[in-house]
């Protein structure tokens, strides 16, 4: 079972809730989609772990993950079932008896209710003499150490893979990319025409520059192009240490462009350490993982606290976001949104961010697996999936400032505290239709929600007040059914003798 709610948290009674990821999500936290504040502060959430953590975990001694479940993978939710891929190495990774790059395959695991996994016997795939197992097929099969999934329903193959794997280089490996892709997801077969050797790619077949990078971090779909966020300490236009996320996009997932963009750096990588010293320092790990949602990406990333040796290094997870697919940037500056655990827990030294966000009932799952870096260099089973939790899209509140009330310089004695959005598209000949997350509303304690005209200007009888706590609750403008305009703008106001009290989390306008 999920973690109990407490009161505040919870919208009262059950409810059906839409589906959020269809419409447009004005979070508290995004000040692009939110760039007026006046008296107002941000107050950012961390989650918590799921009391059955991990939810996914290593198998039994012949199975092909019993080694590792490295959930650099995605989880994906169709209708009432929730599909996993993962990465799976078992005993041949232990005894190193093949090819280098052989021990590392995809396995699927799938749940109900998205705690309660099972991994189905899939009968694809061959592995230690029985084929009663979860792997996937691949053709052909390359070792795969990171993994997304997209799914797109329209396709003529519904399901993209994009895989990190890797490729031979003088008498170096190095990761780079290769597509996949399915009908359902289980049968995947490889989408150019490159011959592996070793089950890795050759230097003929890259559709990347010939360099070291880890791809899909993060993959996704975003204006019309497909993006994957990846890995890589190459030089770039700015002098930067370390590792850094960097993107590639492609209009048919196999044509790459050659040139990429940055995605996110953190400010410590500003200062380059010198030659030698690139396990040191503060640092990305891996690329950013992400949950679209509409206009917005909310985005998990690698927070790698570096060290002159193995042993001290240490990753925890950071969360950023995105209003335009490339640039990424944290609501709350160097912030750690999901810790590793303790020494002695399973997700102990560092965590990994995997691709797989649902919003459950009155949860927010976020998935996530681990890694320790302190024991690289040894060989001791590890792994995961794991889930964080928060009050579903609760990530963070607005509430009222209240330093600003007062006599001083920069205070006023009774503050006005409020917000006002970017100018936003509307549908033409609809009424708005509005929903506010909020919680701590009462008779005291109100939101009173305007339109405006993209030029400020009040739109007549579009005003209305909200008091009721909840998850998604709709604004009642009264009826008002003519169209508001192409380009409006919310202004939202705190309200009341208890207007301190309120959390205002995410604003939604349905399509």
């Amino acid at each position: 079972m999920a973690a109990t709610l407490a009161p505040w948290e919870s919208s009262g009674a059950p409810a059906a809730l839409f589906d959020e990821t269809q419409a447009q999500t004005l979070f508290a936290f995004d000040d692009v989609s939110i760039p007026f504040t006046q008296n107002l502060k941000l107050v950012m959430r961390m989650p918590h772990r799921h009391p059955q953590n991990p939810v996914v975990q290593r198998g039994g001694a012949k199975a092909p993950d019993s080694w590792a479940v490295q959930f650099y993978g995605s989880v994906i939710r169709e209708e009432e079932k929730f599909r996993m891929w993962y990465v799976a190495a078992g005993e041949d990774r232990v005894k190193r008896t093949g090819p280098r790059s052989s021990p590392w395959r995809v396995a699927y695991a799938e749940s109900r209710d998205g705690v309660h996994w099972n991994k189905p016997s899939l009968g694809l795939v061959d592995y230690l003499g029985s084929r009663d197992n979860n792997l996937v097929s691949l053709e052909p099969r390359l070792g795969i150490v990171n993994l997304k999934v997209l799914r797109e329903p329209s396709a003529a193959h519904p399901y993209k893979l994009g895989a990190h794997v890797w490729f031979p280089k003088g008498r170096k490996r190095m990761g780079t990319f290769a597509p996949y892709s399915s009908n359902d997801g289980l049968r995947w077969r490889l989408m150019t025409e490159a011959k592996p050797v070793d089950f890795e790619l050759q230097p003929n077949d890259l559709l990347l520059p010939p360099v070291h990078l880890e791809p899909v971090g993060g993959l996704y779909l975003w204006d019309g192009l497909y993006h994957l966020s990846g890995q890589n300490a190459m030089p770039t236009t700015r002098p930067l240490h370390g590792r850094i996320s960097r993107a590639y996009v492609s209009s048919d997932f196999i044509n790459w462009t050659p040139g990429s963009a940055l995605n996110f750096v953190r400010t410590q990588q500003h200062e380059r350490l010198g030659p030698g010293r690139s396990r040191e320092g503060e640092q990305n790990h891996e690329a950013i993982s992400v949950w679209k949602r509409g206009n917005v990406l909310l985005g998990v990333s690698g927070r790698w606290h570096g060290a002159a040796e193995w042993e001290g290094v240490t990753v925890d997870l950071g969360f950023v976001l995105s209003n335009d697919g490339i640039r990424f940037r944290e609501p709350a500056h160097d912030w750690t949104f999901l810790k590793r655990g303790n020494d002695g827990a399973w997700d102990q030294g560092g965590l990994l961010q995997g691709q797989g966000f649902e919003n459950v009932a009155e949860q927010t799952f976020i998935y996530y697996g681990a890694w320790d870096p302190r024991a690289s260099e040894g060989s001791p089973p590890r792994g995961g999936v794991g889930i964080a939790m928060l009050p579903r899209d609760r990530f963070a509140d607005l509430r009222v400032d209240e330093s600003t009330r007062g006599k001083g310089t920069y205070q006023l004695e009774n503050p006005q505290s409020e917000l006002l959005t970017k100018s936003l598209q509307w549908a033409p000949d609809t009424e708005p239709q509005i929903h506010v997350n909020a919680h701590g509303l009462g008779a005291d304690a109100a939101l009173r929600l305007e339109l405006l005209r993209h030029d400020l200007t009040p739109i007549e009888g579009c005003v209305a007040t909200v008091r009721q706590n909840g998850f998604q609750v709709p604004v009642d403008w009264g009826g008002r059914t003519r169209p508001v305009a192409k380009r409006a703008r919310l202004r939202v106001r705190f309200e009341g003798a208890r207007k301190s009290d309120i959390r205002l989390h995410a604003i939604y306008l349905k399509k």
